[in-house]
């Protein structure tokens, strides 16, 4: 992600005109998490014990890195879904950091393993896009990372 940011950001969203923003890669764990405190010359640690957890409930996500709070809190939020972006989307066009960041999370696919154009649909129609993390996308979690929906802003 570092490298795509320092590849993209500051450059001219073309659809858009608005200026790329940094993108932030991030892993929800679901469920509970196990943690060992460790102790290290006196200096207390908390290492989390991944080989513990089921990577079936681990996935990766990507989006405005000052909107991964928004994003995990909207997981939790009862009534939001996850929805897709068609190709030609009018989000794309929006003139906002919500249509650069929809339009950046497909120029960021060709570079890895990520699936873009996705959008969390809060209950009171707030969108935030972000793009889902192929190779670690655990089926927990496919709601978020293969959307059966597809959104429509004007629906």
């Amino acid at each position: 992600m570092e490298q795509l940011n320092s590849q993209f950001v500051g450059k001219t969203d073309p659809v858009n005109h608005q200026q790329y923003v940094p993108l932030q890669d991030f892993y929800v764990i679901k469920g509970q998490v196990p943690i060992q405190q460790v102790t290290i010359n006196g200096q207390t640690y908390y290492v989390i014990e991944a080989d513990k957890i089921n990577p079936a409930n681990i996935a990766g996500f990507y989006t405005y890195d000052k909107w991964v709070p928004n994003f995990l809190a909207a997981m939790n939020t009862p009534g939001t879904y996850a929805a897709g972006l068609p190709g030609n989307s009018p989000v794309f066009q929006w003139t906002n950091t919500t249509g650069t960041v929809a339009y950046q999370t497909t120029v960021y696919q060709p570079y890895g393993s990520f699936d873009g154009r996705l959008v969390l649909v809060l209950p009171n129609k707030t969108i935030i896009p972000y793009g889902a993390i192929d190779n670690i996308a655990g089926v927990s979690l496919n709601s978020y990372g293969m959307p059966n929906h597809s959104y429509n802003p004007s629906g």
